[in-house]
């Protein structure tokens, strides 16, 4: 048996004893003899890989929503993110989050049992969160960055609720792949200027004014307060992707 014939997800890695095998990944280069050949993570890789797509093969039509997994934020705009779901899936778009907690949590309950699909790409962390209860179709991770390949991959828009170091990852990855034209353009959305709007002044006062970004790529984010505009957005730009591709949308 191969490594990729067995291996699908944090338990298989558990089973091999690999379970700090991202730790090692950033470091096993400096050891004569590495715990874990690099083979054996290509491996792993691909496995995790193979595993996503088919399982999220079927999604044609989604939108990725981020946002905290704190309670706090929760309390401040989870109704924002269970109406931005639900008028999402209504318009028959399934909606993708991270699966956990929070903000994810309330975009997941307002998608689930819509007709659409509410979709969890969680993560294996060591602070280990449970799956949300309004996921329908989990797909887990141990890798971060195959995690946001797959959020890349099935998504036409990425709508970025009140969040941390997470949010902030998504919405840079996304922003930096589509300024540099690997990714063809589509709607990055601040839902909540009370929030976004400190950092996007800062970058056009500041990363603007020191030469660092330019008007046209501070241009790719659009900061949002109204539900429908952001359904708007998002069905504008899933329209004219589909024709770039000649499919019926």
């Amino acid at each position: 048996m191969t490594t990729t014939d067995h291996l699908s997800n944090a338990d298989d890695l558990d089973q091999l004893g690999i379970q700090d095998s991202l730790a090692d990944l950033f470091t096993s280069h400096l050891l004569a003899d590495m715990p874990i050949p690099d083979h054996a993570r290509v491996e792993l890789i691909a496995a995790e890989t193979r595993r996503a797509f088919e399982r999220l093969a079927h999604v044609r039509k989604a939108v990725s929503i981020f946002g905290s997994a704190q309670a706090e934020p929760t309390k401040r705009w989870g109704g924002a993110g269970r109406d931005l779901a639900r008028r999402l899936v209504e318009e028959d778009f399934a909606v993708i989050t991270g699966g956990g907690p929070g903000l994810m949590e309330a975009a997941s309950m307002g998608a689930r049992g819509r007709g659409s699909l509410s979709i969890g790409l969680t993560i294996d962390l060591a602070s280990q969160e449970a799956v949300n209860p309004y996921v329908e179709l989990e797909v887990p991770f141990h890798y971060f960055f195959l995690r946001k390949l797959a959020f890349i991959k099935y998504s036409c828009a990425f709508v970025c609720l009140p969040g941390g170091f997470g949010t902030l990852d998504e919405l840079f990855e996304a922003l930096n792949l589509v300024s540099t034209q690997k990714l063809q353009p589509f709607p990055i959305l601040l839902f909540g200027s009370e929030y976004w709007e400190g950092l996007v002044s800062w970058l056009g006062t500041e990363a603007v004014g020191a030469g660092t970004l330019t008007d046209d790529r501070m241009a790719l984010l659009e900061v949002v307060d109204d539900p429908a505009t952001v359904v708007d957005r998002v069905r504008e730009c899933h329209k004219a992707l589909c024709n770039a591709r000649g499919v019926d949308g």
